[in-house]
């Protein structure tokens, strides 16, 4: 392909003709219905063989960060069991499509994150189709504005709370007694753990569970030779977006606050993920990966 993650380019120009439009579609969201639609890296992403014969289970798989990584793992020799919603059918299976054109296995097992039963559920499903877990990634996640903690409903605080960090508790726990030596683990915190928006005071902090717990757990599971580590987004264009994620008359300007001056894509992430996947990251545990743009972090 003429053009790939290794292609040399101004990172201020990439997607310069890429505009975010005001949108809205109820949640959780298609890839298939945002406009523009998000580079997954689909056309772009080539592999080398860095996580061949590894087995992945990667949560909220079917779009965005977690669908662009589905691609990349895929491509460098990972088989995948996605996990998604339900009603994210149609957009999964578009990745699972994209996985078995890479020659690798694709495993779907639809479900709500929120329910710790579907958690375990998917643990064991996944070792069933994989053989194993080698690779962990915690990505799934929910993100709604809110503009005044006293109109927050307790069921929104405990509907994000629990997709994004009990579910990352259920799935990790229930996976590690199917990790060996060399395994890995990866969270999907934010940047609004370090600089949060006032009005995601839910979403930020879980997300600055997630880089805690990432942390604490690394340091527990190092001695055992399991690496955990997290990537933290900055504003990445998917479908969470346009689910409430953001209010409309933000939108059309998302990203433009970064020092890059753009919003990022879900292709721009694959890699992080890939690295800290693979042994060329052996010495990196307890680590957050910024991808944000250039904006400060601690």
């Amino acid at each position: 392909m003429s053009k790939d993650q290794y292609t040399f380019a101004d990172p201020t120009a990439l997607y310069s003709e890429k505009e975010p439009q005001k949108q809205h579609q109820p949640e959780p969201g298609l890839d298939a219905e945002l406009t523009p639609k998000a580079d997954l890296g689909e056309a772009t992403y080539r592999g080398t063989d860095r996580l061949k014969g590894r087995k992945a289970l990667i949560t909220g798989a079917d779009s965005g960060i977690g669908a662009a990584t589905a691609i990349a793992f895929a491509r460098e020799g990972a088989d995948v069991v996605l996990s998604y919603l339900p009603s994210e059918e149609k957009d999964a299976q578009r990745i699972a499509g994209l996985i078995q054109e890479a020659g690798r296995q694709a495993f779907t097992v639809p479900g709500d994150l929120r329910d710790d039963a579907y958690c375990r559920d998917l643990v064991d499903r996944a070792v069933q189709a994989l053989g194993g877990i080698d690779i962990l990634v915690n990505n799934g996640g929910k993100q709604n504005f809110n503009e005044d903690l006293t109109t927050l409903s307790d069921e929104q605080f405990d509907d994000t709370f629990k997709t994004n960090v009990y579910a990352m508790f259920w799935i990790t726990k229930a996976a590690l007694p199917h990790m060996k030596p060399g395994s890995t683990i990866i969270n999907t915190t934010s940047i609004q753990a370090y600089t949060p928006s006032e009005i995601l005071v839910d979403y930020a902090t879980t997300k600055a569970s997630i880089n805690t717990f990432t942390k604490a757990l690394a340091q527990q599971l190092a001695p055992k030779g399991i690496r955990v580590n997290a990537v933290a987004p900055g504003p990445i264009w998917t479908p969470l977006q346009v689910t409430d994620g953001q209010p409309q008359e933000k939108i059309a300007e998302f990203g433009t606050q970064t020092p890059l001056g753009r919003m990022g894509e879900p292709a721009e992430l694959a890699p992080a993920y890939v690295f800290l996947a693979s042994a060329e990251s052996s010495y990196v545990a307890g680590e957050t990966l910024n991808v944000n743009g250039g904006s400060p972090t601690p």
